[in-house]
């Protein structure tokens, strides 16, 4: 009897387990199998069969590896600016703001509330060239009188910057606001300077945050279609662009999922060789 019992008990893990498996399997690895059997099929809309035809891969690099190439270009400067935004922010909040800080940390996560595609509608107008910043930096002369910031480069990699600024500045603050302040105080007690203690004892231990930050910025960023659909032109497509692009408007189902599955292997390796670089134990502290 007592084995009975111990053996129901030992099943009680894989039962809460269950639902979340199920959800994964139900709608994340049957839509990936799915995805890779449309990937090696051949033919012409809506006569597609299945073939093995792994030349859809090869070609697919082939002709669009220029906007995979600048997807990662794209997102990994868009992620670098995020950092660069949000540490210096969430730093001041983390240490400055006192009793204000829950109301500067909704102001960050406020834009959440609108919907992805209204936000990133939100910059047309702002970088529109009878916009307000246009018409400064043209005073100012630091553009030129037929120049123009909306459907560019740099309006692209802006708009990314700004739709995925909190998945960068949330987790920084998190590794931040748990750092124990009798260490800054030791730091300080053994002679260290504000800059010393910062580089000594402050990033190393905020170090988790930067790395969730950037992988929760990179990752989606990469894959992002909407900003170079609505803020830049043909020569910012990304590969986001031509993965919807082929599965909505050509109905070329075997080179979007192939296109798909390149992405996702392209971003883990990526990943994978970030892991490497700034040590696993950083992803998991």
């Amino acid at each position: 009897m007592g084995s009975f019992f111990h053996r129901r008990k030992g099943l009680v893990p894989y039962l809460l387990l269950s639902p979340g498996l199920a959800w994964l399997a139900i709608f994340f690895i049957v839509p990936l199998a799915y995805l890779g059997y449309q990937s090696l099929k051949s033919g012409i809309f809506p006569t597609y069969e299945f073939t093995w035809e792994f030349s859809n891969y090869t070609e697919a690099v082939s002709d669009y590896h220029p906007q995979l190439v600048r997807s990662f270009v794209y997102a990994g400067i868009a992620t670098v600016a995020c950092l660069v935004l949000a540490y210096p922010l969430v730093y001041w909040i983390a240490f400055r703001a006192g009793r204000w800080r829950n109301l500067f940390l909704l102001a960050i996560v406020a834009p959440f509330f609108v919907t992805y595609l209204i936000r990133t509608l939100a910059w047309l107008n702002i970088l529109a060239d009878e916009g307000p910043v246009v018409g400064l930096l043209q005073w100012t002369h630091v553009l030129g009188e037929d120049e123009r910031l909306l459907a560019t480069t740099f309006a692209v990699i802006a708009g990314i910057t700004y739709n995925f600024l909190p998945f960068m500045a949330l987790p920084i603050y998190v590794s931040l606001e748990q750092i124990e302040p009798r260490l800054l105080e030791a730091a300080k007690d053994l002679y260290a300077s504000p800059v010393q203690a910062f580089l000594r004892v402050t990033l190393p231990l905020s170090a988790p945050g930067i790395v969730a930050g950037t992988l929760l910025t990179f990752i989606p960023a990469a894959g992002d279609f909407i900003n170079a659909e609505l803020l830049g032109t043909p020569k910012q497509q990304m590969i986001g662009n031509v993965i919807q692009a082929k599965f909505l408007e050509s109905l070329d189902y075997p080179t979007a999922a192939s296109l798909s599955f390149i992405l996702m292997a392209a971003i883990l390796v990526a990943v994978l060789a970030y892991a490497r670089v700034v040590g696993s134990e950083k992803l998991t502290g």
